[in-house]
């Protein structure tokens, strides 16, 4: 088992919306229960699942519009289709830098460095409030852990190191398959 990433949910809104922090958009839903919405990549979903948190911790009810997937999600979000989201910084990272969507919190600990100026949940007053999304490698119960019995050797080590590995093998590869003439199907 081990773990490759951590993805904190970002709580965006429509670039048109009036909420600027999570407290107004805590007002807001406050002022008018369950007239305002949110999106979710569906129900269940990281997403559906971080809101849900977020609304149980700030009292507030907000309508959950469920998608197929992220994408239709943001579509309809930057459209004000609907209210805000709280999803993965991959998938609204490009949009809150045009301008098309503003983030209000993240989900992490810490601030996000590819979103430096974006307070954290706990700093917008909710201290503890941590909802980020996570992924790694499992194996099935009763796999030995030493991986070197059945010829495999782990290669622990940072990004960087893993990076560097990639970009030396790139051109070794691509060299023997020009040189082998290797076409794929």
């Amino acid at each position: 088992m081990a773990g490759v990433a951590r993805v904190p949910n970002v709580l965006v809104v429509p670039a048109a919306s009036p909420a600027r922090s999570v407290q107004q958009l805590i007002a807001l839903a406050k002022a008018s229960p369950g007239r305002l919405s949110y999106s979710s990549g569906g129900n269940g979903s990281a997403a559906h699942i971080a809101f849900e948190y977020f609304k149980l911790r700030t009292a507030v009810f907000m309508l959950h519009i469920p998608y197929r997937g992220s994408a239709s999600s943001i579509t309809d979000l930057i459209a004000g289709q609907v209210d805000a989201s709280f999803t993965g910084a991959p998938a609204v990272l490009a949009h809150v830098r045009s301008g098309r969507l503003r983030a209000l919190a993240v989900s992490s600990a810490q601030r996000l460095p590819t979103l430096p100026e974006v307070p954290t949940m706990a700093e917008s007053g909710y201290p503890g409030f941590e909802a980020d999304q996570w992924y790694g490698l499992v194996a099935p119960a009763g796999v030995p852990a030493a991986l070197a019995a059945e010829g495999a050797v782990p290669m622990p080590g940072p990004p960087q190191a893993f990076g560097a590995l990639i970009a030396a093998e790139i051109p070794r590869w691509r060299e023997v398959v020009r040189a082998c003439q290797v076409r794929p199907e």
